[in-house]
């Protein structure tokens, strides 16, 4: 699995591709915004962050959260659940993916494709298609994007832990039991989060001593012109593997939430090894 290094590598070329190619067709962020080099004077709200992590060796204990747990756009780690209802589908339909389905998969995971996205979006039937999954999952928070704005669909800290357990969590134990996705579906989407491009692996994995699995959101909402920063994956830190939520509004810049979002997960995951 990935360790630190290189997890800076690229990351002035995911700035400018990501910000082209991962903002536009994400929430209705138009090209003036992208174009945007500063912050218009009227949004200057404070950034506001959320984290929640649950030790992977001690699942049966809750989360814990630092933060309000509130709603907060999603952003592109919305491909997580987006891949994960994908995979749940295929299953209730007695078949595996096809070449095509594979390759949006791994475009829309590892690169964080936007493309991609859109044609899986449609795919599993969008926002009807994807809470339906959810159920299954255990999530009772989310409510996925109108038509395809999918980055807009909202979500917690809690409901993210609860879709990284149905990723993550092995079978045999109290919080994996009769787990909804088989074991190849699990396996299938914990590779590609431990491919992610280089550019674009900062986030959850700051928190992490060695192996990481994640994926990442960022997006410029065109009404403030502030950021949506959000990171959630596997982390190894010491003898443990934890679980990790982070999740931010009301950024000023992207590089900015980026910093406050590694921030919060490294303080909350060496929360949880004090706690032992």
């Amino acid at each position: 699995m990935p360790g630190r290094r290189g997890r800076r590598a690229g990351f002035c070329a995911a700035l400018l591709t990501g910000f082209v190619t991962s903002l536009v067709t994400v929430g209705g962020v138009g090209p003036a915004a992208a174009a945007a080099t500063g912050t218009p004077a009227a949004a200057r709200s404070a950034a506001r962050v959320t984290t929640a992590v649950l030790d992977l060796d001690h699942p049966d204990r809750k989360p814990q959260v630092r933060g309000r747990d509130v709603p907060y756009d999603t952003a592109s780690i919305i491909k997580v659940d987006i891949l994960a209802t994908l995979l749940l589908q295929t299953q209730d339909a007695g078949r595996g993916l096809t070449q095509q389905e594979r390759t949006w998969a791994e475009a829309m995971i590892e690169r964080s494709d936007n493309d991609a996205a859109n044609a899986l979006w449609r795919r599993i039937g969008l926002a009807p298609g994807l809470e339906a999954a959810n159920k299954r999952f255990g999530l009772s928070s989310t409510v996925g994007g109108t038509g395809g704005k999918w980055g807009l669909t909202r979500t917690t800290v809690t409901d993210q832990i609860r879709l990284l357990r149905a990723v993550f969590a092995d079978a045999g134990t109290s919080s994996a039991s009769e787990p909804a996705l088989t074991t190849a579906s699990r396996n299938y989407i914990r590779t590609l989060m431990t491919r992610i491009a280089a550019g674009q692996s900062w986030g959850v994995s700051a928190a992490s001593d060695s192996g990481w699995a994640l994926k990442n959101g960022w997006l410029q909402r065109s009404t403030t012109g502030l950021w949506d920063i959000n990171s959630v994956g596997r982390v190894t830190s010491g003898t443990h593997h934890y679980l990790v939520a982070v999740l931010s509004d009301g950024n000023t810049s992207m590089t900015g939430g980026i910093a406050t979002v590694e921030h919060a997960a490294r303080a909350a995951v060496t929360a949880a090894r004090a706690a032992g």
